[in-house]
């Protein structure tokens, strides 16, 4: 694929990442615990009706320099005991409010480095959940994890756990790259992970992940990771574009004087690699996701039933409203979003306290629930039908083009530069489109002011 340097440098702007709608700046401290209680006993009377869950497991062993997540690191004991007593009252709390009668379609663990604890601890918390409710027939449950701190061992606890999805935070092959961003490689052979993780399991799905725009690399370099990820043969690999917000982390001000490839070189990285991936019968799912020909979310987009939520893209059949526990972390629910706070310590004396730790959060309105449908569905099938939305929504399609920013002119700037097809009962994105999805997501946003400095740029 090719994409001009004049194509680039036009949609190359800060917009939202769209992993919600709105997205997280606009969420309100004015949304407190007692909003959240009324939006968590509300939930149960929505759809869907799945229930999604997310664990926050904020420690890391050491602070990669790119990392934009909330984390610390794993070296106070007691606090890591605290925060795990803190996580099941959390559970306990929140889980009181939900209809029993609904079922797990998910169950996420995120960071930080979730593998960096002990895998007891996470054992624990699935089994209270499933003691708590049934599951759907094969459900999700996944983790986030640091290779440099897996051994076959803790594979085998995960595994009698049940989960069954697993993430590897690869980030690149090249261990001198890795040296200057302050994470440590792998220390058994990414092949060899792969290989036991998938032993004697057909339901195991591995996801390798990857992030291009790190000093010292280079298009050449990044073409040999993603040989080499290829010849591994995941089901789902990711292709993540460094995202530097040093106003917002500030470690990753140190990037800056390890020199950070330019906007150009990064857009050449993604496409050499994306062409890799679509030689080698990978499917692009989305904007930065491959996955194999029969993976579950490639057959999802097939069918116009893919979706996702800020864990990533997943099915409708195992799309669920997301309970999000831990320290920052945010429940997406039908009418809403809340936010757990920052500090560790805040949080475990809240949950002492017997109190949501809710520090913020958003409550939709009918028009911003139309508007996040549209984007979710421009981000994650590719196309938005005006009517399918309405049907969905139980509306008309004359509300739903009410709802968005539609401005003809942008539309046909859009398409005159080959990202969209439109007409009046809907929007395709393109091949190319795909590159720049965001920006075409931003188009339907009544929100989304350009000149907000805020997001990271689409490259």
């Amino acid at each position: 694929m090719q994409i001009s340097n004049q194509l680039l440098q036009k949609y190359n702007i800060p917009v939202p990442r769209y992993t919600s709608y709105p997205p997280a700046n606009h969420f309100t401290s004015k949304f407190d615990d007692r909003s959240y209680l009324n939006l968590l006993v509300d939930s149960n009377n929505h759809k869907p009706e799945h229930l999604a869950f997310y664990f926050h497991i904020p420690f890391c062993k050491k602070i990669c320099y790119y990392c934009g997540c909330n984390a610390y690191t794993s070296k106070n004991e007691k606090q890591l005991e605290r925060y795990f007593q803190a996580l099941k009252q959390e559970v306990e709390l929140v889980t009181s409010h939900i209809s029993s009668n609904r079922k797990i379609a998910q169950i996420h663990f995120g960071g930080g480095t979730p593998n960096a604890v002990e895998a007891a601890r996470l054992k624990e918390l699935i089994a209270i959940l499933q003691s708590k409710f049934a599951t759907i027939e094969k459900p999700e449950i996944a983790i986030e994890c640091n290779p440099a701190y897996l051994t076959f061992e803790y594979i085998d606890l995960l595994k009698e756990a049940g989960i069954n999805r697993f993430s590897l935070g690869i980030q690149d092959f090249d261990n001198e790259i890795l040296k200057s961003v302050n994470r440590d490689s792998s220390k058994i052979p990414v092949k060899e992970l792969v290989e036991y993780l998938k032993k004697g399991k057909n339901d195991i799905s591995v996801n390798l992940d990857f992030i291009y725009g790190l000093p010292g690399q280079t298009i050449e370099s990044f073409n040999r990771t993603i040989e080499q990820a290829i010849a591994i043969r995941p089901d789902r690999l990711v292709t993540f574009s460094y995202a530097h917000v040093p106003w917002m982390k500030k470690h990753q001000a140190i990037l800056e004087k390890r020199g950070l490839p330019s906007s150009d070189i990064k857009m050449k990285m993604f496409l050499s690699a994306y062409d890799q991936l679509i030689a080698a019968g990978y499917k692009a799912i989305g904007l930065d996701h491959f996955v194999l020909p029969s993976d579950e979310l490639q057959l999802a987009l097939e069918t116009q039933e893919l979706h996702r939520n800020f864990q990533g893209y997943c099915t409708r059949r195992t799309t669920g409203q997301v309970y999000a526990f831990g320290v920052t972390a945010i429940s997406q629910l039908e009418n809403g979003y809340a936010q757990n706070v920052k500090d560790i310590e805040e949080y475990i004396g809240l949950i002492g306290s017997q109190k949501l730790p809710t520090e913020r959060g958003y409550q939709l309105s009918p028009t911003e629930i139309i508007i996040r449908e549209a984007i979710n569905e421009i981000m994650c099938n590719k196309q938005v039908s005006w009517e399918h939305i309405a049907h969905r929504l139980g509306t008309t399609s004359e509300e739903v083009l009410n709802a968005l920013a539609i401005s003809s002119s942008t539309l046909e700037d859009l398409q005159n530069n080959d990202l969209i097809r439109f007409n009046e009962k809907g929007i395709t994105v393109t091949e190319i489109g795909t590159i720049f999805i965001r920006n075409i997501a931003a188009a339907l946003d009544k929100h989304y002011q350009q000149q907000n400095h805020s997001y990271s740029k689409t490259v």
